[in-house]
């Protein structure tokens, strides 16, 4: 399936704002307590701030591509868990996919396919559900606010923290692994040339 330039410009973006906040949050202070943390771990955190907005625009215009796109995957095949027709072709896929890894040991390729689109939606939910709650809290963090609502939205951000850790790590063994079996999945994803 060829994807187009602002498909693999906004995906691209995404991928390096997902690394980048990522290996920073293991390096940056958060403030505690209504201080501003100083120092390499304060700055790495207004940083992680400012970056994370960026990101929250950027999950808004690939959601909103997403949903506008008509050659592309459709934003109900990124999402089929709302419909018994997603439903289906998800477990059909799933079925294909599982007879191939038992004959084969190799994941049938198929860009735009039910299950590889179905991922690329949870990885999607991750990264929204991210992005949203960090600006959340970047909004919520001030005196003004009643006392806990910018500490119970910091505690549901970095719950959804592991799971963008699993989601990035399994997305990237998956791609190599079809890469190892000859399928160009990376190439057609981040390729240069013009449309």
């Amino acid at each position: 399936m060829n994807r187009s330039r602002l498909t693999r410009c906004l995906h691209a973006l995404l991928a390096v704002a997902v690394v980048h906040q990522l290996l920073v949050s293991l390096i940056m202070e958060a403030p505690e307590d209504g201080r501003e943390q100083a120092g390499l771990g304060g700055t790495l955190f207004e940083f992680h701030e400012t970056v994370g907005l960026v990101s929250f625009a950027v999950v808004l215009a690939y959601c909103l591509w997403a949903w506008l796109r008509r050659a592309e995957t459709p934003m109900a095949s990124l999402l089929p868990w709302f419909s018994a027709a997603g439903m289906r072709a998800l477990g059909c896929d799933l079925q294909v996919q599982w007879q191939a890894l038992r004959s084969r040991y190799a994941l049938e390729y198929e860009p735009g396919g039910p299950l590889a689109s179905a991922v690329h939606g949870l990885g999607l939910l991750a990264i929204s559900a991210m992005t949203a709650t960090g600006t959340l809290w970047w909004l919520t963090y001030d005196a003004a606010q009643p006392e806990g609502v910018a500490d119970t939205v910091k505690e549901i951000h970095e719950l959804f923290a592991p799971l963008a850790w699993t989601y990035l790590i399994g997305h990237a063994l998956v791609a190599l692994w079809h890469s190892w079996h000859g399928h160009r999945a990376i190439q057609a994803m981040f390729h240069c040339r013009r449309d």
